[in-house]
């Protein structure tokens, strides 16, 4: 530019970006120079610090004086056309005073409002003298990019501001100090706010997450058809964190993983009311048995909504479909030829005048030497037992020693069913990728060889045997138990068989405790084989060890460890509990649950890894630097020449790395470690933060640069919102709230789905800090050690 002595001298140390007060100072201080003929020399200048004024002007006197804010460098130019009279000073003063409390203050906060500015300059417009003046030069610079980037319609709302604008616009002088500050102003979008709604939304997704259940599903012609189900819980408990986890949480996540992906999936579960343990806590609490399944399946229920398991149907086996079902399956085996009739000798109490059936006797295991070994099964060893062969065998209900008496029962005959069972085995386990638990306790009961089991007890409360001499008998609760599975199916939709005896179109995956497995991969299986007909049998069995409590077991008696009812009590988010329960879920050897990793995950992995992330990313966008807008990308950072590496293509390839590594491990029901790789994600989206020093320097100096990191990080959040909604929905769901985004199913690849102009909501933490010192208060009162 032109230099001569009375030019003045500006110093920038950084090119501005349009609509940032450092844009409006420039266009300040070249068009003051260009109304009052100065000439101008600009030089980029480096800042002694972070807090250097980024533009300064020097004025040639002697010695040079430096001023530091364009007001005072636009006052000094126009010194000359300042107002000799006093009113009219006042008055100018007053315009100027107006522009710095009010427009600057309309222009720059986090969401500028710009129509509460445009009608300040409306009403301020006639007063405007039309030749240009000092408030005229100031009102007008910090307006100037912003109502550039003002759709017609909001500008013509406010005709008075557009009169004056054009006319001030089009004076020479006007003209020529816009051109002069031409080069020194990076000229980009400026962000208007908009309210985050569906008006405001630009994404591209495939296909949106169905989340409405309330529909009945059936299988899909062509479709990939999953039934998913979990573990029946006994009706008589509250279950505790190794229940919910072992069975119902975990069917839940890959429930919600299918939904993910799209596939034409069903989540059934029910309580198991039938049996002695039934029979026993009605006696215990004084109720009919009905009374007390009733009461105990509300709460189930109630746990369950709180853990935000979201079944398709939940329901019970205490129905008529159940007896149908289960009569219907035992006429099948009986015609067949794979029952038979046999006098057993039982344990008889005298004190209470009845039979004893398994779990109202307890004593000595005689393989393990367990002492509180259950009539049916010991608890530590998992083999099951005839209650009669327990040492020292006692009643549960009054601690009597039992005698033994015959009474005559039938037998599901095993052995007939072994090789049908055997070859089911080898094809489902191998199809199927069972867990090795699944597949080594199945083994061990077929190399041992299956042996006739008795299906029928001396019960009153239990389903009805269908036989003329055996109506004082109930079916065993395990040959009565899987079959509610079909049975809440049936009460779930008419057309039941249709997920039920439909092999070729449907894939059976079911999720239970170690405990529970030769129940789901020999005698369920068995009963289904033997009646010839076309079962849907099991495709995955996805099995847990036990979770421990702080070293020991939970137990309700005890008032040791943390159960159903407990976890609402605590105050602790369901999305913490969710993930720490899923983190540390007993996939291939117990773990144990401690109060103090409970609150390190939360604190170190939920907060400082994703949550800090997330909040970062959104509450940047919804400074005034973007006003929630998500910017426009650069593609050749996203996309750089063949044999080029940039920080975005580098994060691209590792994240669609760790989505494939995620998806194969889902696939293969590794929960755990589907959850890892998505935490993973979110470090990897910290880690490229850190890498591109996101900040307030980025956004001044290197735009484009800081456009793309803006844009990548919100996307790559929305990718997160997807790869987390198995483990914890509230916590999607919110994400996806604060971006003003669909849920979405899960893409095959990472992909940018949110487009530039699109208008995010306000961010909000998605996690709290808890103080360690609540591990000792949550130790006393649940129980553990320190």
């Amino acid at each position: 530019m032109t230099t001569g002595s009375r030019a003045i001298t500006v110093h920038l140390t950084a090119i501005p970006t349009s609509g940032t007060p450092e844009a409006a100072d420039v266009l300040k201080t070249l068009i003051a120079a260009a109304v009052s003929d100065t000439p101008v020399q600009v030089e980029q200048a480096s800042a002694a610090t972070k807090y250097s004024p980024k533009l300064t002007v020097t004025i040639p006197t002697q010695p040079p004086t430096t001023l530091f804010e364009a007001n005072a460098a636009a006052r000094y130019l126009l010194a000359s056309t300042w107002p000799k009279n006093s009113l009219e000073a006042l008055r100018q003063n007053s315009l100027l005073d107006q522009a710095e409390r009010t427009v600057v203050a309309l222009l720059t906060s986090k969401r500028p409002d710009i129509p509460r500015a445009f009608a300040f300059y409306e009403a301020i417009a006639s007063s405007l003298p039309a030749q240009p003046t000092l408030a005229g030069i100031v009102l007008f610079s910090e307006l100037y990019y912003v109502y550039q980037a003002a759709s017609e319609e909001l500008r013509q709302g406010f005709p008075a501001l557009q009169a004056w604008f054009a006319h001030t616009q089009a004076d020479p002088k006007i003209k020529a100090g816009l051109a002069a500050a031409g080069p020194f102003v990076h000229i980009v979008p400026v962000p208007i706010y908009q309210p985050a709604t569906e008006a405001n939304r630009k994404v591209e997704v495939a296909y949106t997450l169905d989340e409405d259940r309330s529909r009945v599903r059936l299988p899909v012609q062509g479709e990939k058809n999953i039934l998913i189900t979990s573990a029946l819980p006994y009706v008589n408990n509250v279950p505790h964190l190794g229940n919910i986890i072992g069975s119902v949480l975990s069917a839940d996540v890959f429930s919600r993983y299918c939904r993910l992906r799209g596939w034409n999936s069903v989540f059934i579960c029910g309580t198991d009311e039938y049996g002695t343990a039934t029979e026993t806590k009605a006696l215990e609490e004084g109720v009919s048995c009905q009374a007390l399944c009733d009461k105990y399946n509300a709460l189930h229920r109630s746990v369950y909504e709180w853990f935000q398991l979201d079944f398709d149907h939940f329901g019970r086996t205490t129905t008529p479909q159940q007896t149908e079902i289960a009569q219907d399956i035992f006429h099948q085996l009986h015609k067949n030829g794979y029952t038979s009739e046999a006098t057993v000798t039982q344990l008889y109490c005298e004190q209470c005048r009845r039979f004893l059936a398994d779990r109202y006797v307890e004593g000595t295991c005689p393989r393990c030497q367990y002492d509180d070994a259950r009539g049916d099964q010991c608890d530590k060893c998992g083999h099951l037992l005839n209650a009669a062969d327990l040492i020292n065998p006692r009643c549960k209900m009054d601690g009597n020693r039992p005698v033994l008496r015959e009474s005559t029962h039938i037998f599901l005959e095993l052995g007939k069913l072994q090789p049908k069972v055997e070859a089911f085995v080898q094809r489902a386990s191998e199809e199927g990728g069972w867990t090795h638990n699944g597949k080594t306790i199945t083994n061990n009961w077929l190399k041992e060889g299956l042996k006739a089991r008795c299906i029928t007890r001396d019960l009153k409360w239990g389903t009805p045997v269908p036989l003329d001499h055996m109506k004082d008998k109930v079916f065993y609760v395990w040959y009565d138990a899987p079959i509610g599975y079909p049975s809440i199916t049936a009460n779930y939709t008419s057309e039941w068989a249709q997920w039920w005896k439909n092999p070729e179109q449907v894939k059976l995956y079911q999720f239970m405790g170690k405990d529970n497995v030769p129940f789901h991969t020999v005698i369920f299986p068995a009963c289904e084989l033997g009646t010839d007909e076309k079962w849907t049998l099991l495709h995955h069995i996805s099995t847990t060890e036990y979770l421990n409590y702080e070293g020991g077991k939970f137990s309700k008696s005890r008032n040791v460890g943390v159960f159903g009812n407990n976890v609402m009590e605590t105050g602790v988010p369901v999305s913490v509990w969710r993930y720490y329960l899923l983190a540390n879920r007993p996939e291939s050897s117990d773990s144990i649950f401690t109060w103090d990793e409970f609150i390190a995950r939360n604190n170190n992995e939920l907060l400082a890894n994703l949550g800090n992330f997330c909040n970062r990313v959104l509450k940047f966008i919804g400074t005034n630097k973007y006003v929630s807008t998500v910017p426009a990308w650069s593609e050749d950072l996203i996309h750089p020449p063949t044999g080029q590496e940039t920080l975005e293509s580098k994060l691209i390839r590792d994240v669609n790395d760790l989505l494939e590594q995620y998806i194969t491990a889902f696939d293969a029901v590794k929960l755990r470690l589907a959850l890892k790789l998505a935490m993973d994600v979110s470090q990897k989206g910290n880690g490229y933060l850190q890498e591109s020093r996101l900040d307030n320097s980025l956004f001044n100096d290197h735009r484009a640069q800081c456009d793309t990191v803006v844009a990548v990080a919100v996307n790559l959040i929305y990718l997160l919102s997807a790869m987390l909604y198995p483990f914890m929905p509230t916590t999607s769901q919110t994400i996806c709230h604060q971006l003003n985004a669909p849920l979405q199913t899960l893409p095959e690849a990472f992909t940018l789905a949110i487009l530039p102009g699109h208008v995010v909501g306000e961010a909000e933490h998605l996690f709290k800090r808890l103080d360690e010192k609540l591990a000792d208060q949550f130790r006393a009162r649940y129980g553990g050690k320190n």
